[in-house]
């Protein structure tokens, strides 16, 4: 019959090399920057709010923060670029609506990950409500007056957004839906012409971010027949909320960015992040930043993001069901 001696000296030895190659180990984080993919071009409000904050987490963790721009496909190729790498803390991805909640419901032959299972939430970094505005000339002072005009003329008047299958478009979608009116979408590539064109009396509504639309609201260049989100704006404090509308309860739809890392990252690296994106969220002057660009600063728990992205995926798939939106 063998001794026990042996084994029982051999296992020793392995827990000890186990041991000291687990304490050998550099804690995280360390040895190398941390990489936050931004899945758009440098220069948008995704890319300065996620550039803001970067700054701020890097020093709180007391390790770089690089950011790396990987744009294509609607925001697919940088958030699949995330999605498929070392679960290790060392790569994460701002994740906006439009990539993480909309993209696979029209297009997946491009957003080929499952965002509810392919990524770890981490936290919310900020979200920015919308406003619905009318060109000068069309005689409606509310979105009430709208809707009569609308239900008397089916699919005469029109709405702008920045591009199919973006939360803007259905935010207005959902307006429809609701209200049982029939608008022809009139999709932009990208949102700067939008404006121009509405106050030229060429396109009869837009749905606009609301620091797009603000200036001209208050210069009354445009009118501003309701808000998307569930509380006023500050800054036009007598527009309200689609909410608060007769019919319209409950009625909520921001626009917003997420950080989300690879799904099997750690879970107390995801809570370390998320501790220090709070900390950096609550800082007076990332807060102010935030708010200059039309964002309202985020954070809360990474359950909390999780559970908010897949009720937004749920009502998106909806929305995009029922008025057959492809891309």
């Amino acid at each position: 019959m063998p001794t026990l001696k042996p084994l029982l000296f051999a296992s020793m030895a392995l827990a000890a090399i186990g041991g000291n190659a687990f304490a050998q180990s550099p804690a995280w984080p360390g040895g190398r920057p941390i990489t936050l993919i931004v899945p758009y071009s440098a220069g948008g409000s995704v890319d300065f709010n996620t550039r803001l904050v970067a700054t701020r987490l890097g020093e709180r963790l007391k390790q770089s923060v690089v950011i790396e721009n990987v744009s294509g496909a609607g925001g697919a190729i940088g958030v699949a670029k995330a999605v498929n790498a070392a679960p290790d803390g060392y790569t994460l991805v701002a994740g906006p609506d439009s990539a993480i909640a909309i993209g696979r419901l029209i297009n997946p032959a491009a957003f080929k990950f499952d965002p509810l299972k392919d990524l770890a939430p981490v936290g919310m970094l900020n979200t920015a409500p919308m406003v619905l505005v009318a060109r000068p000339g069309l005689p409606v002072q509310s979105y009430a007056d709208f809707v009569k005009l609308a239900k008397a003329a089916p699919g005469q008047y029109s709405y702008a957004t920045s591009g199919v299958g973006t939360v803007l478009q259905l935010a207005m979608e959902l307006l429809k839906q609701t209200g049982g009116i029939f608008v022809t979408h009139v999709p932009y590539r990208g949102g700067a012409q939008i404006a121009t064109d509405v106050i030229g009396n060429q396109v009869d509504l837009a749905m606009l971010v609301s620091t797009s639309a603000i200036p001209h609201v208050n210069g009354h260049r445009l009118k501003a027949l309701g808000v998307t989100g569930s509380q006023r704006l500050d800054a036009l404090p007598n527009v309200p909320t689609f909410a608060e509308m007769p019919g319209l309860k409950g009625y909520s739809m921001v626009s917003w960015t997420g950080i989300f890392a690879p799904a099997a990252t750690p879970p107390a690296i995801v809570a370390r992040i998320n501790q220090e994106l709070n900390a950096v969220l609550q800082e007076p002057e990332v807060r102010a930043k935030l708010q200059e660009q039309g964002a309202l600063p985020g954070g809360g728990s990474a359950a909390e993001l999780g559970a908010f992205v897949k009720a937004e995926y749920a009502r998106n798939q909806k929305i995009v069901q029922a008025a057959n939106i492809k891309e």
